[in-house]
């Protein structure tokens, strides 16, 4: 994430946190179990869209989906390195190079496919995983931070143990597991999940702002998750 545009959006999604109401949150949309979803298909839809290695990638993450089912009693620790390990050997690509378009949030389906993606992507595909594996969704939330290694904003996914936990930070610069207080790199903004918003205001804390349907780009994706509006690169990678 890089960029005058970048900057922008985060503006503008902190302008309109500022004022959620919670609303929409009686609808719904977020609050139901991971999906169950049929492996043959989304192999083969991947496959079919992105080429035979996007299929064998699709595999590997069934694997690691299956591998919970083999040892149900894991931790959430467990889980969270698996998960981590397994999307951090995907390429970091910029939106605009990948998708043609700045500040594209790609499916995980979409991420696998292609085989990279910008650290919006690497949050979104850990965050859903971990939700297909079982961790409960309000121990996570997707973050946005401004990463003062690299001068930019960023995205992370954070774990919380406890709702006064300092969270477990997953994250694609630093590829090992860390505490919020041990990232001195990373100046939270705002966060989220499948239901809520938060405005942060220091390590690992956040004020309730309401509800993540009002971030149009995470609506916009959860509509197009599964496997059949896959879209297609503007740059092939593989």
């Amino acid at each position: 994430m890089s960029g005058r545009t970048k900057s922008y959006q985060v503006r503008r999604n902190i302008k309109q946190a500022s004022t959620l109401l919670l609303a929409l949150f009686a609808l719904g949309l977020f609050g139901a179990a991971p999906s169950q979803l049929n492996k043959s298909k989304t192999i083969a839809a991947l496959e079919s869209r992105y080429g035979e290695r996007a299929g064998k990638r699709a595999n590997a993450w069934f694997r690691v989906l299956e591998s919970n089912h083999a040892d149900p009693q894991r931790s959430d620790l467990e889980r969270l390195e698996q998960v981590n390990r397994f999307f951090n050997l995907f390429r970091f690509v910029d939106d605009i190079k990948l998708w043609g378009q700045s500040n594209y949030w790609a499916t995980p389906m979409e991420f696998i496919g292609v085989n990279g993606g910008d650290c919006e992507d690497f949050s979104i595909a850990k965050y859903f995983t971990l939700l297909q594996l079982g961790v409960p969704e309000e121990k996570m939330r997707i973050t946005m931070v401004k990463a003062t290694s690299v001068s930019q904003y960023h995205m992370v996914l954070a774990y919380y143990e406890t709702p006064s936990s300092v969270p477990l930070i997953l994250d694609n610069l630093d590829k090992q597991i860390k505490r919020a207080t041990e990232r001195k790199d990373l100046l939270p903004v705002y966060s989220f999940n499948g239901k809520q918003l938060w405005l942060n205001k220091e390590k690992g804390r956040g004020v309730l702002a309401g509800s993540a349907t009002r971030l149009k780009k995470w609506n916009d994706l959860n509509q197009r998750l599964g496997v059949d509006r896959l879209r297609l690169p503007k740059l092939i990678l593989e």
